[in-house]
């Protein structure tokens, strides 16, 4: 057992019910070997209530020296934005479709925890952005973002009005369907298929992509990352602001979106021999003949 990591929390995606069986095997097998063993409350009763401590999320972030994600992206994306004020590393094994986070196979999880755990890892710091919502100078809400927070039309499909600030200084209105302002690790989803650009993890930037904007001038911009960017409700019937697709917020007319570098990154623990550009030729298909 590792000197490092003597606390294991292992968090399943909650709503799939195949969760069981790898949570269950992985606990066993890193128990075996001296691991004390943590699980969330809720995939804990997902898989039964397993002999194994369990605890909030919250909890998971005091006492754990590492977590474990299995799941896909979207699992990864939660669990980031609830240890946001934790530093707690993330391990991730992919139980989805694309894995772009997740990077350790399902097929080979055990042994490729085992010597992560004993040592056996590149660690990678990845930025969050923190939001706050203001409607007549009164703070409405707030979240965290790992991917993306995206301000959009909602059901109504007319598409929105707003204006871009950034540092206090005005960059730009548009019309469209709205925009994304993305991290490095949200460049390649919601902001990849809106045309942005893809940033490697390492870069001290983030990028603002308008979704299907109104006219051909409305383009994408990389910023700095610790640039706080503003974004204004100038005219909208329907409006909303996401987080990583997974938390929304109505917004009204005048509201004002403020974006900014969350205090603290996100730490993923990678297997050796890990390689982005690798990722991205295997997410994307990179190379094959069309």
């Amino acid at each position: 057992m590792s000197a490092q990591f003597q606390t294991v929390a292992l968090i399943g995606r909650y709503n799939t019910p195949e969760i069981a069986e790898p949570v269950l095997q992985l606990a066993s097998y890193l128990e075996q070997q001296g691991y004390r063993i943590v699980i969330p409350v809720q995939t804990g009763e997902r898989i039964g209530n397993p002999s194994y401590a369990m605890a909030t999320l919250h909890e998971i972030g005091e006492i754990a020296d590492v977590a474990v994600v299995l799941g896909g992206d979207g699992t990864l994306l939660n669990v980031a934005r609830a240890m946001i004020n934790f530093s707690v590393p993330l391990i991730g094994v992919n139980q989805g479709r694309l894995g772009f986070l997740t990077d350790v196979s399902r097929d080979n999880m055990l042994e490729t925890i085992s010597r992560m755990l004993a040592g056996e890892y590149t660690t990678e710091d990845r930025i969050l952005l923190h939001t706050e919502v203001y409607g007549h100078h009164e703070k409405l809400f707030e979240s965290c973002a790992f991917n993306d927070v995206v301000i959009s039309k909602g059901s109504t499909g007319r598409i929105i009005e707003i204006e871009t600030f950034i540092d206090g200084e005005f960059v730009n209105s548009q019309r469209s369907d709205g925009l994304v302002v993305a991290t490095p690790t949200g460049s390649t989803a919601y902001a990849l298929s809106a045309g942005g650009p893809i940033l490697h993890p390492t870069l001290e930037a983030i990028a603002l992509v308008p979704i299907c904007p109104h006219t051909l001038g409305a383009r994408p911009i990389a910023v700095n990352s610790h640039s706080k960017v503003e974004i204004r409700v100038v005219r909208a019937d329907d409006c909303q602001v996401h987080f990583d697709g997974q938390r929304r917020f109505d917004l009204n007319m005048d509201d004002k979106v403020i974006i900014e570098r969350a205090k603290h990154p996100i730490h993923l623990l990678h297997p050796h021999g890990y390689s982005y550009y690798d990722m991205l030729r295997q997410k994307l298909h990179w190379g094959e003949k069309l």
